[in-house]
């Protein structure tokens, strides 16, 4: 359901525990969060079109007949405040979070979002699923498999 380096995983798993987070540039970023279930509708989707010349397409494609692909960002196009995000898991915990406030990390950029046009374009889908549905959804299996409580 989620891999473990990641800060949504992260988060959740230090919320239930009582440990501290850390919320880079004090948590004054915009994130792009993808509900899994949307990514594999997607995907399923995406099966269905294959690459053909005419149709849609991104800088990286190939129409090799021996492997055509494309490249085809999947994500939900709505960037979430980072302090909403932590805020949505403490209420699908029931905890409030611990939090180290650090400065903007070397690198990062304040926002980042999918952008899903070619998606919607080849597909007619764009991923719809709100990210306090998907966070409830994970916090019940997080509860469900490592039983925190």
């Amino acid at each position: 359901w989620g891999r473990p380096d990641m800060a949504f995983f992260l988060f959740t798993d230090r919320i239930f525990k009582g440990q501290p987070i850390d919320v880079y540039n004090h948590g004054d970023l915009m994130r792009d969060f993808t509900y899994i279930d949307d990514l594999v509708e997607a995907i399923r989707r995406l099966m269905d079109h294959p690459p053909v010349a005419g149709e849609p397409a991104s800088r990286g494609d190939s129409l090799s007949p021996v492997a055509p692909y494309r490249l085809v960002n999947i994500g939900h196009a709505a960037p979430v405040r980072l302090m909403d995000y932590i805020e949505a898991i403490e209420r699908a915990i029931g905890k409030k979070a611990v939090m180290n406030m650090l400065p903007m990390q070397p690198g990062d950029v304040k926002q980042t979002y999918a952008d899903v046009s070619l998606l919607e374009a080849i597909t007619g889908y764009v991923p719809t699923t709100d990210v306090d549905v998907g966070i409830e959804a994970f916090v019940d299996w997080y509860r469900d498999y490592y039983k925190p409580d």
